[in-house]
């Protein structure tokens, strides 16, 4: 048949509004996003945590044009948010804000219901902020170097409060005790604010707070501080030197807070979530909310964050198996 006498049946098919389309165009999904989106947070509202982590969702509504909510499934150091989260559907409607203890649960605990790696979908990292070395304002320590002496005369007998078995609290204090050489006793609390009036008391040692939850007591004069946990000093605090510099060189930990979603991800709704993403930890606002919190942007890629939670899972799982760390 010549394309003269198909002219007459084409005519006759585009008047009836079917036209001639690419395949598939029929079945393409409507673009990212047409509804609102959740932002799971593993801890309680009200916490520094939660506070960026409503910011972050502020930041994410206003540059993808949808409301995105803020959901807190709190508990088991957010194993019950990440567990959800790893059950829900790779669309880019259901979000995650995980911390550190996403890296160390993977060593805690023997039977997690999901896969800290295989089960997500790594977006970007969003902050990380170091813990805070503090002990009480009558306390003899007056430097780390004075502590690590004291630790190395009198084995066993310096005290540490923690958050909690596990946390990062309790870790920062661990990483000290390997790499100083010396054995403390460890006094668990439920929570950093049931610690520190025990700190502050005396009845304890020292502990190794957030800054955030830290720095406000060391200010009123009720803490001593001696160190930060990171490398290097924090933006919050510069005139407290870290730990690092002043006599453990090498100690260096952080918590950090970063962006994931459910494994499979596609990859255009995971690259427009990091583009916003970026363009949040560049705004000056954010950035200065961070530093309030004693805080740093963490920017980076999607495959730089990945790598970075890879890495921080083998760094605790050394460090947890070193020292018989368990909760479970």
């Amino acid at each position: 048949m010549q394309l003269k006498s198909l002219l007459p049946i084409i005519a006759f098919w585009i008047g009836m509004g079917f036209g001639i389309c690419p395949v598939g165009a029929a079945d393409a999904s409507p673009s990212y996003p047409n509804k609102p989106i959740h932002l799971i947070v593993g801890f309680s509202p009200g916490g520094s945590a939660d506070a960026v982590g409503r910011a972050l969702a502020e930041g994410l509504s206003n540059r993808l044009g949808q409301p995105v909510v803020v959901e807190n499934k709190a508990g088991a150091n957010g194993n019950i948010a990440a567990e959800y989260v790893s059950r829900a559907n790779p669309d880019g409607y259901v979000l995650y804000f995980p911390s550190i203890g996403h890296a160390v649960n993977a060593s805690l605990y023997k039977n997690l219901p999901y896969d800290p790696v295989k089960d997500f979908t790594a977006i970007g990292g969003v902050f990380s902020a170091p813990n805070m070395l503090i002990v009480p304002m009558n306390s003899p320590y007056k430097s780390i170097k004075e502590l690590i002496a004291a630790g190395k005369a009198n084995p066993g007998k310096l005290t540490f409060a923690s958050s909690g078995s596990g946390t990062s609290v309790h870790l920062s204090a661990v990483l000290f005790e390997k790499m100083a050489k010396i054995d403390m006793i460890h006094v668990p609390y439920k929570g950093t604010g049931n610690a520190l009036p025990d700190v502050i008391s005396g009845q304890v040692d020292m502990s190794f707070p957030n800054l955030p939850s830290a720095l406000p007591h060391v200010k009123a004069g009720n803490l001593r501080a001696l160190g930060v946990t990171t490398a290097k000093r924090s933006s919050a605090a510069p005139n407290i030197p870290a730990i690092a510099e002043s006599g453990l060189p090498g100690y260096d930990m952080a918590t950090w807070y970063g962006l994931v979603a459910p494994a499979n991800l596609p990859l255009d709704i995971r690259n427009r979530l990091n583009k916003e993403l970026q363009s949040i930890l560049a705004d000056p606002k954010f950035k200065d909310k961070l530093i309030a919190q004693g805080a740093d942007p963490m920017p980076g890629t999607p495959e730089q964050f990945s790598q970075f939670i890879k890495a921080e899972i083998e760094k605790w799982r050394k460090l947890i198996a070193q020292s018989q760390i368990t909760v479970d």
